[in-house]
């Protein structure tokens, strides 16, 4: 029984923590060519998402979602290796799931044009991306 609280209590935890990094991407493509958040929406029972105003590049700040979704865990495991951080299976598991969620959120996405990837074949990006 501890073992199927302590699973589901870990996807819970990673589900929501891989929003907000996934999130922060938006935030800093955003940021990053003058955009203005105007709101992030972060709840563990739905697809969270960040609002943007004076969106001036739009396919920078869609893309730099799944890319920092993706990466900045990567990052944060390597970093945990090379450090011979305790945390390291914590983050290895972080870091896969955050990259198949990222990576079936566009999947899924571009097949009903929905969500980011929605976004980004309106803005111009091909499907094939």
């Amino acid at each position: 029984m501890n073992r199927v609280v302590y699973a589901i209590a870990l996807l819970l935890l990673s589900w929501l923590l891989m929003q907000a990094v996934h999130e922060l991407g938006h935030v800093a493509g955003a940021w990053a060519v003058g955009g203005t958040v105007q709101r992030v929406v972060l709840h563990p029972l739905t697809i969270s998402r960040t609002d943007v105003v004076d969106d001036v590049r739009p396919l920078v700040t869609v893309w730099c979602g799944p890319i920092v979704g993706a990466l900045l865990p990567l990052l944060g495991w390597w970093l945990s290796g090379r450090c011979r951080r305790p945390l390291d299976q914590a983050l290895r598991f972080f870091a896969g799931f955050c990259l198949i969620a990222n990576g079936a959120y566009l999947a899924y996405g571009s097949f009903d044009g929905i969500g980011d990837a929605g976004e980004l074949l309106k803005h111009g990006s091909p499907v094939w991306t």
